[in-house]
C-alpha cells in the first residue's frame, strides 16, 4: 500500500479508478464490505435528503486505510493528524479512520468537507454529528454484504418505526441503538471505552430520550 504519498492521483479519480485502487489495497472481505457500505450509504442518503453521489464516495473510501499495520497507521497519525485525542488511540481498530481521512485528501484528492469528516468520524462518531456523518456511520454498521443479518434487520426496523413517528427520528434512534450495543459489548468484554463514545451516547440520549420509554 502506498504510504509515501508520492504516487497519488493527479485529480480526483472516477469510481472505476477508486474501485481498482481498493481492490489492490484491501483484503477480499474488506473490499466486499466496502461495496456494501457504498450501497447502504446511497440508500440512507436518498432516505434522509443527503447527496447520494457524495455518500457513495464516502462509503467507498471510509475503510481505505483499514488493511495497513497498526504501526504504519500510528506513524501516519503522528505525522499527519494534528487533531488526534490520545483517547482515540485506546482501541487499534479505530486507527484507520483518521488515516482514511488523510488518504482521501492526499491520495484521492477529495476536497469535500462532508466526505472527509464522515470518513474521519465513521468509527467513534462525535457530538453534534451532521446528517451526512450519521449516514456513513450507520451505513458501515448495516451494509448487507458482510454484516450480521439479524443486527441489520433490527436497525432497519428502528428506522422504519421511528421515522413514522417523526421524520428523521429513525436515524438518531438507530445510532443510539448502535452505541448502546457497542458500549454493552465493550463492558461485557472488559475493554476500554473511549470517552468520545460515552459523550456521543449521552448526546444521542438527550435527543431521543422522550422516545426510549
Amino acid at each position: 500500500m502506498n504510504t509515501s504519498f508520492t504516487d497519488n492521483f493527479k485529480d480526483m479519480p472516477n469510481e472505476d479508478e477508486i474501485l481498482k485502487w481498493l481492490k489492490e489495497n484491501l483484503s477480499n472481505g474488506r473490499y466486499e464490505h466496502t461495496l456494501g457500505v457504498k450501497d447502504a450509504a446511497i440508500f440512507l442518503a436518498e432516505r434522509y435528503g443527503a447527496n447520494p453521489k457524495k455518500a457513495a464516495i464516502a462509503g467507498l473510501l471510509h475503510d481505505c486505510a483499514k488493511c495497513m499495520s497498526n504501526e504504519k497507521l500510528l506513524n501516519i497519525i503522528n505525522e499527519k493528524v494534528g487533531d488526534i485525542d490520545q483517547s482515540e488511540l485506546l482501541n487499534y481498530k479505530t486507527y484507520h479512520a483518521p488515516v482514511g481521512q488523510v488518504f482521501a485528501c492526499e491520495i484521492f484528492k477529495i476536497k469535500d468537507a462532508d466526505i472527509l469528516s464522515a470518513i474521519r468520524y465513521h468509527t467513534l462518531g462525535r457530538v453534534d454529528m451532521t446528517v451526512f456523518e450519521k449516514i456513513i456511520f450507520l451505513a458501515d454498521k448495516i451494509e448487507a454484504n458482510t454484516r450480521d443479518k439479524e443486527y441489520r434487520e433490527k436497525i432497519l426496523n428502528i428506522l422504519d418505526k421511528f421515522d413514522k413517528i417523526k421524520p428523521g427520528l429513525g436515524l438518531d434512534m438507530a445510532l443510539f441503538e448502535c452505541f448502546s450495543i457497542t458500549i454493552k459489548s465493550l463492558v461485557d468484554r472488559r475493554l476500554a471505552i473511549c470517552p468520545a463514545t460515552i459523550d456521543v451516547y449521552n448526546w444521542l440520549l438527550s435527543i431521543v430520550k422522550d422516545y426510549t420509554k
